[in-house]
């Protein structure tokens, strides 16, 4: 299992609203194609509008490297560039949990 943490900070609320668009859409994607992708929650968090925390868990590697390589992931990737001020990305190794795929 392969997993990751990444949080935005997006430029103001019309950058807020259009990156929502692009998560929604990209995620729609993600469900219908991308069966090592285990989890993929994304979040707003309370009292900072303008920030996003995704949380995702891949069957291995291998599933994250294919994620990066899908299209959907590409565009993603390409047009989040308009609306984001900031992005920290932390990649996770397993431990303790409940719920995750064994």
């Amino acid at each position: 299992m392969f997993g990751l943490v990444v949080r935005f900070e997006l430029r103001d609320v019309a950058a807020a609203e259009a990156f929502d668009r692009l998560v929604r859409e990209t995620v729609e994607q993600i469900t219908a194609l991308e069966p090592g992708t285990l989890v993929y929650a994304t979040h707003t968090v309370e009292d900072a509008p303008l920030s996003r925390v995704f949380y995702e868990i891949y069957r291995d590697r291998g599933a994250f490297a294919a994620h990066e390589q899908q299209a959907h992931t590409l565009r993603f990737l390409r047009e989040r560039e308009d609306h984001v001020a900031s992005v920290r990305v932390e990649f996770l190794s397993p431990g303790a949990e409940k719920g995750l795929p064994a």
